[in-house]
């Protein structure tokens, strides 16, 4: 087959004006010229996007799909405010109403141009949607508990559903990981016994770590207003002593970073101190810009973590947290945040925001051998992306018009592996109309 289009983008090489790209059997094995590659295949299908870039597929480097019903369920409250009410909420839903919500997700997923998501799961619900409707993934069971006496049985609980997983999923689409939750919510020796669990089965890692000032002040000071609400909720049940490090420094003294392959998530509240730590470890960082900014969370110091050599990626975290997974809003947002406090140091450009969105995303999972750009080889996980808007006309510079102009909608076409899974409107393997009826019942289950 011979997707064709006005511009190519590799993303890894430079762009290419009337081109296409040569797919068969689920791997890209030709890029080039339309005109000279329709001349030298001309036994191909072709199938024409017209005035449409043809780029890699996204890559969300931090999600939580089967939240994806809890979108705009608590606005407008900082990240502790907002991380209470929810999981007061999480209670209304039983186990089938997290696999509806994470369907979702996943349907919204696939509409953004998203074919490959790193999802962080404690339910399963996410793995089994992915799986139903053939995206790629990264799913990481989620374990969390400030118990040192129910650590044994949280790791035997998740290596139970590892293992399930091990045998259900599709292992040329989805790899096992394991995720300690945060600072707040894992007892010390968990991160231990995750650490060693994951680096004896190969296994990647990835954790929510200095994610906010209030996770920063509950683990330096045992004071803020996280530590506070969580005691008055909770009383005991959050046996917390005052750290005087960091999170970063913390996380490093009990034993996390001595795995191989650990992805940090936000990373909002690092000093320089913390970011040798993160760069002398290989820690790669997933930001998410728009729900740091929506929940008061801070910014990502970006350019300091590129200058330094670190492997970093966009998420978008959930639609609970930022309503939508338009994965351009998000580069969009970045990139803005990022000139905005850093103009003076580095002026960052479209182009490098569409790579942190793509190659730079798989780099960080250790994947870009086989994912993230259109080079012979790696797997035909290809989006068309419309460019003949009223909005996005004239089109100087694609990666301008991908990152300033462009959004969820524009999305032609999504392709997993060599499989259509979106085209013109439709979704090809999710029961969509049963998927939005589902959503509107979890809705007045939330809130009712």
């Amino acid at each position: 087959m011979l997707l064709a289009a006005r511009y190519v983008l590799p993303v890894s090489l430079p762009h290419i004006e009337y081109g296409a790209v040569l797919v068969r059997d689920g791997k890209i094995v030709e890029i080039g010229e339309s005109a000279a590659m329709r001349a030298a295949h001309p036994e191909e299908e072709v199938r024409d996007f017209g005035q449409s870039a043809l780029m890699p597929g996204f890559v969300d480097l931090h999600n939580h799909l089967e939240y994806a019903a809890m979108r705009g369920l608590v606005d407008d409250l900082p990240y502790a405010r907002w991380k209470l009410q929810l999981k007061e909420r999480e209670s209304r839903f039983a186990l089938g109403d997290w696999d509806d919500s994470a369907l979702l997700g996943v349907m919204e997923a696939i509409r953004s141009g998203i074919t490959t998501v790193a999802d962080t799961t404690n339910t399963g619900a996410s793995l089994r949607a992915i799986q139903q409707a053939g995206l790629r993934a990264f799913v990481y069971r989620e374990v969390a508990t400030m118990h040192k006496s129910r650590i044994g049985d949280v790791m035997a609980s998740a290596d139970e559903d590892l293992a399930e997983w091990g045998s259900s999923a599709d292992p040329e689409l989805v790899t096992r990981g394991i995720s300690p939750h945060a600072a707040y919510s894992c007892h010390p020796e968990l991160y231990r016994a995750v650490a060693e669990y994951a680096t004896e089965r190969d296994m990647p890692i990835t954790t929510h770590l200095a994610g906010s000032r209030e996770e920063w002040e509950f683990v330096k000071y045992g004071s803020s207003p996280l530590a506070k609400e969580y005691r008055d909720r909770w009383g005991d049940e959050i046996p917390w002593l005052p750290t005087g490090v960091s999170p970063v420094r913390y996380v490093l003294q009990w034993g996390l970073f001595d795995a191989p392959n650990v992805l940090a998530v936000h990373c909002t509240q690092v000093d320089d101190a913390d970011l040798e730590i993160l760069r002398s470890r290989d820690i790669a960082v997933a930001f998410c810009p728009r729900c740091n900014a929506k929940l008061g969370m801070g910014i990502a110091p970006v350019r300091k973590m590129l200058h330094a050599g670190m492997r970093v990626g966009i998420g978008t975290d959930s639609p609970a947290m930022t309503n939508n997974l338009d994965v351009f809003d998000e580069m969009r947002v970045g990139l803005l945040l990022q000139r905005a406090v850093d103009a003076h140091q580095q002026f960052h450009n479209a182009r490098k925001f569409v790579k942190l969105a793509t190659y730079d995303a798989v780099r960080a999972l250790r994947a870009h051998d086989r994912l993230g750009s259109l080079e012979p080889g790696k797997a035909a996980d290809i989006i068309a992306v419309d460019l003949s808007r009223s909005h996005q006309l004239p089109t100087q510079y694609p990666y301008s018009a991908l990152v300033h102009s462009a959004n969820q909608d524009n999305v032609m076409m999504t392709m997993v592996g060599g499989r259509v899974l979106f085209e013109n409107g439709e979704w090809l393997t999710l029961d969509t109309e049963r998927i939005r009826a589902r959503s509107e019942e979890l809705r007045v289950q939330l809130t009712a």
